[in-house]
């Protein structure tokens, strides 16, 4: 491979790019792995689906993780397929709590020591959520937006819980846990009042962002949603709240690619909000039709987010997570292809000859502009992307499936 990657250096050389320092830059990015595509969004609380929050993991293929030794096992997996080293995003309902029935709002950071320790093993960090779904106090459709106050009041208990959580979680693995946000409160059809629950859900996360904890380990991210099941017409955390608030509190702005209209470009977004917030947090995912949460591929619209991420120079400030989940198919290969496509959009962002574009563009030479652009598209990417996985001794695009369905046979179907 060592002659055609140097072949291929030359054709990017000639563009003004240098791969070497590409995939140097490439090495230092971690993407935040979502623990829930492992188990379905079930979790360790004794529930075998999800309810009450406007979401659904759809299939039963075999194999999914039933506790957190199974859950863990498979993420080992995961990340021995793919190239670099990367984070792991938990879930409220992924606390081990010894067989003890805690109350979501009661939960503690001994509640996530197996994580902790099992992280400092691997040199794993983690991020963390607030789970506002799948409860009994969520049955009606609202959480901290509810009309109800002893509702609300539970609900912030929880939401301050996590906030004390994703501390020690930061604290146990000298990071910064991006304590993520997402609450799923709305209405299924026509809304009359659509300001008291919004100025609800406004006083609510003021309560519990008051609470105190050390930013160097905790930092806030909230995160919109354009519909759900069951919220269907109105969504109290729409993007306009969500950006206003994040802005108003100095809170880190979460973008989902599933969570907007299918003609929107989330990629668009970006340089105008950079502008505004100090930090964003985005969801990777992939939005068919009106599910927000298809397996993430190496598609037009996750190439178009990095690219903006590494055209505005926003990698110091943007973290990048996954957020999907699939039952159809095996969940080791679905994390393995959504983490493999991220990095690989991130790899072609890096080889854009940006430079070149911009003098083009601004000298106003359109025409070899656009030419440029096309060009870019045969570009002998996939050497490059191979080569990468070679150096980080990850398997190549031909290896790694092979590796899952002897997993799947050895492991997975004994479950």
């Amino acid at each position: 491979m060592k002659n055609n990657v140097e072949n291929e250096k030359e054709q990017y050389a000639a563009l003004g790019v240098n791969v070497d320092d590409a995939l140097e830059k490439l090495k230092t990015i971690a993407i935040s792995m979502h623990c829930w595509q492992g188990d379905d969004v079930v979790g360790f609380e004794g529930a075998d689906s999800i309810s009450d929050g406007g979401i659904m993991a759809t299939g039963n293929f075999p194999g999914r993780a039933r506790n957190g030794d199974e859950l863990r096992m498979d993420i080992e997996k995961v990340f021995s397929l793919v190239p670099g080293t990367h984070r792991i995003a938990l879930h409220a309902i992924y606390a081990e709590t010894g067989g003890k029935k805690i109350s979501r709002e009661k939960l503690l950071p001994e509640h996530f020591s197996k994580w902790i320790d099992w992280g400092k093993e691997l040199n794993i960090k983690f991020d963390y959520n607030p789970t506002f779904f799948s409860h009994p106090n969520a049955a009606d459709g609202f959480t901290l937006a509810s009309r109800d106050k002893g509702i609300r009041d539970f609900w912030i208990e929880h939401g301050i819980s996590s906030r004390i959580i994703g501390e020690a979680l930061g604290k146990g693995l000298d990071t910064t846990c991006i304590n993520n946000f997402w609450v799923p409160d709305g209405y299924k059809d026509i809304t009359a009042d659509r300001h008291t629950h919004r100025a609800l859900l406004n006083d609510s996360l003021n309560e519990i962002f008051s609470y105190h904890v050390d930013e160097n380990y905790n930092r806030d991210s909230v995160e919109s949603k354009l519909f759900g099941i069951g919220s269907e017409t109105y969504v109290v955390g729409s993007h306009e709240f969500y950006t206003g608030y994040a802005i108003k509190n100095n809170k880190i702005l979460c973008l989902d690619i599933g969570h907007f209209h299918p003609t929107e470009s989330v990629a668009d977004k970006i340089s105008a909000v950079m502008l505004f917030v100090n930090e964003l947090m985005l969801h990777v995912s992939r939005g068919v039709r009106w599910d927000s949460d298809h397996v993430v591929t190496f598609n037009q619209d996750v190439k178009a987010l990095m690219l903006e991420i590494i055209r505005g120079k926003f990698l110091e400030r943007v973290h990048i997570g996954l957020d999907f989940f699939d039952a159809s198919i095996n969940r080791v290969a679905a994390w393995t292809i959504g983490m493999r496509s991220t990095i690989k959009a991130l790899l072609f962002a890096l080889l854009e000859p940006y430079e070149k574009l911009v003098e083009l563009e601004a000298n106003g030479n359109f025409t070899e502009r656009l030419a440029l652009f096309e060009r870019i598209k045969t570009l002998p990417f996939g050497v490059i992307w191979d080569y990468y996985c070679e150096i980080m001794q990850a398997p190549s695009e031909s290896e790694w499936i092979r590796e899952v369905k002897s997993y799947e046979k050895e492991v997975q179907a004994k479950r």
